[in-house]
């Protein structure tokens, strides 16, 4: 397909980084005081030269084909603010990070236009949102990290990769990581992590070299979609234990390519058990790693998307 100018806000930090392994030009806007949305490339990524920053008041300005929308600020305030009329009118993309809230079931999406795409980033989101009248499609999940990092599992320890757990509790299990640390030894790492004994954020460059060192990787959320550090443990071939939940089950293979369940107490043992047998933990994480490469690849991944854009831009 021809080269798109596409324009979209620094929301999701490493699903941007993922996304812009897509060889179209890609036009981040900014404001000086970095709000939400406005960042830019941000000094964690490196991101390539192609996906580039301009400022919030040139966006107007710009000759775009494609505007993508990620928040609902981003469509009910920020369009409005920084986009011509013109713009507005351009083929758009609304990509739902996030299961729907606060009803599981019965919650409407807030994007309701037959003349917006609508992607899903895991079948359940799908399913579970009631999308009204617009449009849906599913893009799985991919993830953009160094080809060099790998799993050694050589530190006898559990690790467990989450941003701020504990500014959302329930969700995102912190209470099931503090139950497990109890009875393991299990660093979190991740912003705001520092907290509560963790290592803090690493930056994305360091990051898969470090946790790769790690015997096995522990996801405790609750309720999201799919984790993209359980897309980056299974990426590195590194066992992955997690609760049976969202779209999870569809992807780790009990004992097989990992271990899922709503038993913390058995997840536990599973951890235990793969902290004591290294020999266990690398096949396991063989396992992991030939799933990701089928399912999460970057091929597939851009493919996909590809296919999305031109799906709104005929």
């Amino acid at each position: 397909m021809k080269r798109l100018k596409i324009l979209i806000w620094h929301i999701h930090g490493s699903y941007l980084n993922t996304l812009s392994r897509i060889d179209h030009d890609w036009y981040l806007p900014t404001k000086p005081d970095r709000p939400e949305g406005y960042g830019g490339r941000g000094p964690t990524f490196d991101l390539p030269p192609y996906m580039r920053e301009v400022p919030a008041e040139q966006v107007r300005d710009l000759d775009l084909d494609l505007i993508i929308y990620q928040t609902p600020k981003n469509y009910f305030e920020d369009q409005f603010e920084i986009l011509s009329e013109e713009q507005r009118a351009l083929p758009k993309i609304y990509l739902e990070h996030n299961t729907p809230k606060p009803d599981a079931v019965a919650t409407r999406h807030p994007i309701d236009d037959p003349n917006v795409l609508l992607v899903h980033v895991t079948h359940y989101n799908r399913l579970m949102w009631d999308n009204g009248r617009t449009p849906t499609t599913v893009i799985e999940h991919s993830v953009a990290i160094d080809p060099q990092a790998m799993y050694r599992g050589t530190l006898e320890r559990g690790v467990t990769l989450i941003n701020g757990m504990q500014k959302r509790p329930r969700i995102a299990g912190y209470d099931l990581f503090l139950q497990a640390r109890e009875q393991l030894p299990l660093d979190a790492v991740g912003m705001m992590t520092e907290e509560f004994g963790g290592l803090g954020d690493v930056p994305y460059r360091d990051l898969h070299r470090r946790i790769g060192e790690y015997r096995l990787m522990f996801s405790p959320l609750r309720y999201t979609s799919l984790p993209l550090a359980v897309i980056e443990g299974l990426t590195l071939g590194m066992p992955v234990v997690a609760l049976a939940t969202t779209e999870l089950p569809t992807v780790i293979e009990h004992g097989v390519s990992g271990y899922v369940s709503c038993n913390l107490d058995e997840l536990i043992e599973n951890m235990r058990g793969l902290l004591a047998n290294p020999d266990e933990a690398r096949r396991i994480g063989e396992n992991a790693r030939q799933v990701a490469r089928e399912r999460f690849g970057l091929e597939r991944f851009a493919r996909d998307w590809n296919a999305a854009f031109a799906r709104v831009t005929g």
